[in-house]
C-alpha cells in the first residue's frame, strides 16, 4: 500500500502538517489528545514510533545545510532563514563546510556517515559523483542558488536574476548613461549569466549595443573584482556606470575607483546586487538589487522537508522576487 503522505495524515487528524512534524519529531508543544490522535492516524497509515533516526536511518529532527564558506553577512543570512524555517517545523540546523576536509573525509562522507535524510546545498554544486554516492544513501538534496543547470529532480530556489539585472541597467539607462560596464561572476554560472542576460536587454530596449569591451568577468573573489574593475576603468573611454553582479564585486568597483581619484556618483555610478548590509555603510551608500536572501533559505529548508516526507512531486524551482533600492551611488552622468 502507498505510504500516506503527511498531508493526509494532518487531514485525517484534523491537524496541520508542521503538527504533525512536531509529532514525528518529539516535540512537547503538542497536547497530549492531539499527539494521541495524530499518532493513530500515523499508525492506520503504517508508520511506526521510532527512536532520533528517520525512516532513512537519518535524524528526522535535523536539517544538513551545506555551505561553500560560513563567513559574510550572505552565509549569516543563509543561516537565519533556514534555522527560522526549521524551527518552524521543529527541526534543528547542522551546518557543513563544504571547504573542509575533515580526518580525510569530504562533505558528502560526513553527510552518508552520519545517516543524514537531507541537505540544503547553499552555493554547492555536486559533482555528478558526489551526487550518485548521495542518491545511494538516500539522501534528499535541495539546492539554494545553484550555479550550475541542476540536474534532473533535484529541486531548487533562486532569486528572478535576470529581472534584477534588468532593473539595475534601466535605472542606469533613464539616468542618461550609455557607456555602462557589466561585471560578472564565472562565466558558466546560470545566476551571474541571467544577471548579464538582463544587463544586454535593458541595453537593447534603450537602443544601446553592448560591447564586449565593457563586459567582465572573475570568479567572485575580491583579487579578481579589483583586476576586472581595473580593466574596465583604465579604459580610454571608460563607462560612465557599472553594474556589479554581486555587492561584493561593486566593492571592487569602489575601491578602484578610490584608487584612480574617481568620484561616486559624479565620474563613475555603481548598481551591486544582493542588498548585503555592507551595501549601506559604503560611502555613498549603494544602489543595488535586492535579493530576498534569508526567504530564499527558508523556502529551500520548506521543499526539503516537503521532499523528506514524500509530499513533493519531483524536480520544483522556485524563484523569488528582486527588487531595485535606489540610493546615492547613482546619478546623471557629467556632460563633457
Amino acid at each position: 500500500m502507498k505510504r500516506a503522505k503527511l498531508a493526509d495524515i494532518a487531514a485525517a487528524a484534523e491537524v496541520t502538517v508542521p503538527t504533525v512534524s512536531k509529532v514525528l519529531n518529539g516535540r512537547s508543544d503538542v497536547s497530549e489528545q492531539t499527539r494521541a490522535r495524530v499518532w493513530e492516524m500515523l499508525a492506520a497509515a503504517g508508520y511506526e514510533r521510532r527512536g532520533p533516526a528517520g525512516p532513512a536511518g537519518g535524524a528526522v529532527g535535523l536539517v544538513d545545510l551545506v555551505m561553500d564558506g560560513v563567513e559574510g553577512s550572505w552565509a549569516t543570512r543563509v543561516l537565519g532563514g533556514a534555522e527560522q524555517a526549521a524551527a518552524e517545523a521543529g527541526c534543528d540546523v547542522v551546518v557543513l563546510s563544504a571547504r573542509e576536509v575533515r580526518a580525510g573525509r569530504d562533505w558528502v562522507d560526513r553527510l552518508v556517515s552520519r545517516g543524514s535524510a537531507g541537505a540544503v546545498l547553499a552555493l554547492v554544486d555536486p559533482a555528478p559523483a558526489e551526487r550518485e554516492r548521495l542518491a545511494a544513501a538516500g539522501v534528499a538534496l535541495v539546492a539554494l542558488d545553484p550555479g550550475v543547470e541542476p540536474s534532473s529532480g533535484l529541486p531548487s530556489v533562486g532569486a528572478t536574476n535576470w529581472a534584477g539585472g534588468y532593473a539595475a541597467v534601466h535605472h542606469l539607462t533613464r539616468l542618461g548613461h550609455t557607456r555602462i560596464a557589466a561585471l560578472g561572476g564565472r562565466e558558466d554560472q546560470i545566476n551571474s549569466r541571467a544577471r548579464l542576460d538582463g544587463y544586454r536587454s535593458a541595453l537593447a530596449a534603450a537602443n544601446i549595443r553592448a560591447r564586449n569591451s565593457l563586459i567582465r568577468y572573475t570568479d567572485w573573489s575580491n583579487a579578481g573584482g579589483v583586476r576586472q574593475a581595473t580593466a574596465l576603468l583604465r579604459q580610454r573611454d571608460r563607462p560612465t556606470a557599472v553594474f556589479a553582479c554581486s555587492d561584493h564585486l561593486a566593492r571592487a568597483v569602489y575601491r578602484v575607483a578610490a584608487d584612480l581619484g574617481l568620484d561616486i556618483p559624479g565620474d563613475l555610478s555603481v548598481v551591486g546586487f544582493d542588498d548585503l548590509p555592507e551595501a549601506r555603510w559604503l560611502t555613498p551608500d549603494m544602489t543595488t538589487v535586492h535579493q530576498p536572501v534569508r526567504e530564499m533559505a527558508a523556502e529551500a529548508v520548506r521543499l526539503l522537508l516537503r521532499l523528506r516526507d514524500g509530499e513533493l512531486g519531483g524536480a520544483e524551482r522556485v524563484e523569488l522576487s528582486t527588487s531595485l533600492v535606489v540610493r546615492n551611488s547613482t546619478a546623471p552622468p557629467r556632460r563633457p
